[in-house]
């Protein structure tokens, strides 16, 4: 197998074992064995749960991040219709450039927020990746008496975004609907963090012993992927005993 080849396909693998929280002796079975330890990788932890399809495209992003943009930009500029727009904005998110994606969410709505409820959710998402707390807010604002708003991520981060302004009652009112057990681990840790700030110490614990009680019945795979929120919720529980 091509030199290349194979770097690309350790280099997958370990992106994907990465992205999936998996046990740490497949890194060693990856970084030594390069070629039998990327196919055992492959087969068992890989083809079994996703088509073949997503393994490629995920390849070529580890590879090259920046084509899906660069293929999405061309399409834009062949047809610059709303959802060539919001597909080019999520490629850029998936690169983690928060500041392009913002662009080109706004360039498709251009200014009726009441257009697509959908994008000012990846709006709001960028504006609070950026810091931009006003903005978080203000598209919040656009969308919050939507039947899906209420216990959802955007709420969570309109929450963040209103302490942020000092605006502490309205920011717990809508960061506690994120708590909803068998899921939102990391909001409801944070949600925990916040309560213990403004002195909420048993509302807090309750949180988090339910998430370590959530966690005993995970299968293997989310296991994998919230472990190291796992493991926080823990240490946060010890420290307030």
């Amino acid at each position: 197998m091509p030199y290349f080849l194979i770097i690309a396909l350790q280099a997958f693998c370990i992106y994907h074992a990465i992205k999936n929280r998996n046990e740490y002796y497949w890194y060693f079975l990856i970084l030594f064995l390069p070629v039998i330890g990327s196919i055992i990788y492959l087969v068992t932890q890989v083809f079994n749960k996703k088509d073949l399809d997503v393994v490629q495209n995920e390849i070529v992003s580890v590879i090259n991040p920046t084509k899906k943009v660069n293929d999405l930009r061309k399409q834009v500029e062949f047809a610059d219709t709303f959802q060539n727009r919001v597909h080019l904005g999520d490629a850029f998110y998936e690169i983690d450039d928060y500041n392009a994606g913002i662009e080109e969410y706004e360039i498709a709505l251009k200014g009726n927020y009441n257009q697509d409820a959908g994008v000012v959710k990846k709006l709001l998402e960028g504006h609070y990746q950026t810091n931009q707390f006003d903005k978080v807010i203000f598209c919040a604002e656009k969308i919050n008496l939507r039947s899906d708003f209420r216990g959802s991520r955007s709420q969570f981060l309109y929450g963040l975004a209103l302490e942020e302004n000092g605006r502490s009652k309205e920011a717990e009112e809508n960061l506690k609907p994120i708590d909803q057990r068998y899921s939102n681990y990391k909001e409801r840790y944070v949600l925990a963090q916040f309560l213990i700030e403004k002195g909420k110490i048993t509302e807090a614990k309750d949180i988090l012993e339910e998430v370590i009680l959530e966690s005993q019945h995970m299968s293997k795979p989310n296991r994998n992927k919230y472990r190291e929120v796992i493991n926080d919720v823990k240490k946060l529980v010890s420290s307030l005993q």
